[in-house]
């Protein structure tokens, strides 16, 4: 059984080719505009107000690097999903005092 790693990021896409760039990522990172796909796996949340100060003072503009207004961020997670799209196992994080996700039950956790 092969797998293909893929990132995948709300960033605008010049962002996204710095990423790729600056960390030598040898896999695809496609941009998920608005955060949609994200959405649909349950991954988003909404930065708080006192943690867009905090990122805007350390100049992390996310209306810039994102390419809209929401101060959304995805929670970082990992899935495989089978050649038919139907996901097999995740790993869902927890980033920045985010709510944790909720699982949707379509398949396992990672051990």
């Amino acid at each position: 059984m092969g797998a293909t790693p893929v990132g995948i990021s709300p960033q605008r896409e010049q962002y996204l080719q710095q990423v790729v760039k600056r960390h030598k990522l040898s896999f695809d990172v496609l941009r998920d505009k608005g955060n949609q796909l994200a959405s649909e796996f349950g991954l988003v949340f909404t930065l708080p107000n006192d943690l867009r100060e905090l990122y805007s003072k350390y100049g992390i503009d996310l209306e810039r690097f994102n390419g809209d207004d929401s101060w959304q961020l995805p929670i970082p997670g990992r899935f495989i999903i089978d050649s038919n799209s139907h996901p097999l196992r995740e790993r869902r994080s927890r980033l920045h005092g985010a709510p944790r996700p909720e699982r949707d039950g379509r398949c396992p956790p990672d051990p």
